[in-house]
């Protein structure tokens, strides 16, 4: 996924072989009892390089990341309600920084904590089944409004030389992120009424948190897939002692 190479802080240079640490602000070393410190720097400079695009890496000048499709379900049955939103495209992503970096060297462990200050979000919205009593099949538009995001990205990589570098394999990732305050709703809505959108956007802002916990697990699955299919391509031309010396 090209649009979210700056959530992912993971490096970059261009050619294998090839060093540019100029991308990373500083080279750490894994003796420097303040590496954390050093990493955090390192990737935040990286962050701010990408965020005008890296043609050399294949990366595009872009402040939205995109979601092809996630449902929620709220009961069971048949009149259970469902929801899928396809085409989600999120903006205000490159105004996320770095606050905490956590790393153990000896087992090539990292732990990012990512914070951004508002996310909006648009899709397409289908529905069906029965909410507040109330049938509500049809579709639109859904819209959100995220404000203070945080996010936690855990990655491990195994290390191996080619042509006389060392390089990281990645063997694991995982992600999980919350939102302090959501405001979202539907509009547009077809087959339905001013009366029972009113409803619905009530519904929705008053259960914000709860239907985002719904979302969570097919989010989290589809990000992590995406970032790790992106970590797995970067890495490959990346060397590791570009960013990590001793």
């Amino acid at each position: 996924m090209k649009r979210f190479q700056a959530l992912l802080v993971l490096a970059a240079v261009i050619t294998t072989g090839t060093s540019n640490t100029s991308m990373f602000g500083e080279r750490c070393s894994r003796q420097d009892p303040e590496v954390d410190e050093c990493l955090l720097r390192s990737f935040n400079s990286l962050v701010e390089y990408l965020k005008g695009g890296a043609p050399q890496l294949g990366i595009e000048e872009s402040d939205s990341i995109v979601i092809d499709e996630l449902s929620i379900a709220l009961g069971g049955g048949p009149d259970g309600y469902r929801a899928t939103f396809k085409d989600i495209h999120a903006s205000g992503v490159n105004n996320m920084t770095i606050t905490n970096v956590r790393s153990d060297l000896d087992t090539h462990q990292f732990q990012l904590t990512l914070y951004g200050p508002h996310i909006s979000a648009r899709a397409r919205y289908r529905s069906s089944g029965v909410l507040l009593l109330v049938r509500a099949s049809g579709g639109g538009d859904y819209w959100g409004e995220y404000d203070g995001v945080k996010a936690k990205v855990y990655f491990r990589g195994t290390p191996y030389t080619r042509n006389k570098r060392t390089y990281l394999k990645l063997q694991q990732l995982k992600l999980d992120f919350s939102v302090r305050d959501i405001q979202m709703g539907v509009e547009n809505l077809q087959n339905s009424n001013a009366v029972l959108q009113a409803a619905l956007n009530l519904f929705i802002n008053t259960n914000a948190q709860e239907l985002l916990k719904e979302m969570k697990p097919e989010l989290r699955r589809d990000l992590a897939a995406k970032m790790s299919h992106f970590l797995e391509r970067i890495l490959d031309q990346i060397p590791y002692d570009d960013w990590v010396k001793d």
